[in-house]
């Protein structure tokens, strides 16, 4: 309700209003700053402007939830992470064919690249052709994009969700010899008062080059000596470490989204090291750059 008055106020006169962010604040009711903002970009109609700056509201609620260790809500209205989430089959066609179907403001517009696509058990052929196809395989004909299916179908009944790896292994795609980069070995020194340096090996169409750099982290070192080797304009935009549930042990799986000339490329790595998992997504992405010579 306080979102709804803090409107009808705004509405009636009032040039002022006390918002918070991720619903912080000294006492309940407080409005929502991304709510009513979002609610007059949508409605120009309502003749309010705020002058506000949407496209910093994720991030923003992101630096808040972090400096103040307090989680956003899944289901939050705008910031929460599910806020543009489709997992329903009828949903995730619906926004692939026109995102404003069931969005009525573009997620760019408070700063989140894209809507997410989550493949569950309730998601259609649309959506499994979609993120394929992000993943460069093609489906040849409807036959074998529906036998996919099936099998997608059942893999989704054991399972919540399905991510990048599980549909490469319903493709039958694997990392193979054809390749045109592989990571040979990596060596990374990292801990409290040291400096992170990383000494990596590609093979790069069966030629051997060696790089090696510091950085803020292991990571970072890591990336910057593979760029030493792979000259091409790269921009990491999101690294993901999926949750380890057996032990330490556990195989370690990282998903990464590398940004090339415009395009957003998806990568996938396994290791029971982090980093040579992080390195193996990041190599992936960059295996399906569409260039002919690295």
């Amino acid at each position: 309700m306080a979102t709804a008055n803090t409107v009808a106020g705004v509405l009636n006169g009032a040039r002022q209003v006390e918002v918070t962010i991720n619903g912080i604040g000294e006492r309940a009711g407080n409005t929502s700053l991304e709510e009513v903002t979002m609610i007059f970009k949508t409605h120009p109609d309502l003749g309010i402007e705020t002058n506000i700056n949407t496209q910093k509201i994720w991030p923003t609620s992101r630096m808040v939830s972090t400096l103040m260790n307090m989680p956003v809500q899944p289901n939050k209205a705008i910031v929460g992470k599910n806020a543009f989430a489709h997992s329903s089959g009828i949903h995730q066609d619906g926004v692939l064919k026109n995102a404003s179907t069931y969005e009525i403001m573009d997620p760019k517009d408070v700063g989140i690249d894209e809507n997410a696509i989550v493949l569950t058990a309730r998601s259609g052929r649309a959506a499994l052709k979609h993120r394929l196809s992000v993943l460069g395989i093609e489906m040849e004909s409807q036959e074998q994009l529906d036998k996919l299916y099936e099998k997608f179908l059942e893999m989704a009944d054991k399972k919540k969700q399905l991510g990048d790896e599980d549909l490469l292994v319903l493709a039958g795609v694997t990392n193979s010899g054809d390749n045109l980069v592989k990571l040979d070995s990596l060596q990374v020194t990292s801990g409290k008062g040291v400096t992170p340096i990383a000494a990596i090996r590609l093979k790069v169409a069966n030629e051997v080059f060696e790089a090696a750099a510091t950085g803020n982290g292991p990571v970072d070192a890591s990336v910057k000596a593979l760029k030493q080797i792979i000259h091409r304009q790269m921009e990491l935009k999101e690294l993901t470490i999926q949750a380890i549930n057996k032990g330490s042990d556990d195989l370690c799986k990282v998903h990464v989204q590398v940004e090339h000339e415009g395009t957003i490329y998806y990568g996938f790595g396994s290791n029971t090291d982090i980093v040579t998992a992080t390195m193996e997504a990041y190599i992936d992405c960059i295996n399906k750059f569409k260039v002919a010579k690295l």
